[in-house]
Formats: structure tokens, sequence, C-alpha cells
């Protein structure tokens, strides 16, 4: 039975990872701005961060079943 929050939020993870690590990319190969307002290096650095971090933990959840 505890393994159906994991699953749940092991996909959830992986999805935000790998929705944002794909928009981010896409934003920086058309050299549009990945967060308005902010520095173009910086956001896309900290949004590639973010998303691996996300797929990180997604990984650990399906790890952890």
């Amino acid at each position: 039975m505890e393994s159906g929050p994991a699953i749940f939020a092991g996909t959830v993870f992986a999805l935000f990872g790998a929705g944002l690590l794909t928009w981010t990319a896409v934003r920086v190969a058309h050299r549009r701005p990945v967060a308005h307002g902010a520095r173009p290096v910086t956001s896309a650095t900290f949004a590639t961060l973010v998303a691996a971090a996300a797929l990180l933990l997604g990984v650990w959840c399906f790890v952890r079943m």
C-alpha cells in the first residue's frame, strides 16, 4: 500500500523535471528569456538546476519502492 504514493510522487516529480528541462532548452535554443526580468544566464542555470533536482527526486521516489 505504501508504494502508491511513491509512484504518484515519483511520476509528478519526473514529469515536472522533464517538462521544465525541455521548456528551458527550447527557450534557450530560440534565444528567448527563461524568466521575465531576470538575467538570461542566471535564469537558465537556475531553471536547469531545479529541473535536475526534480528529476533526481523522481528517481529517488522510484528507487525507494
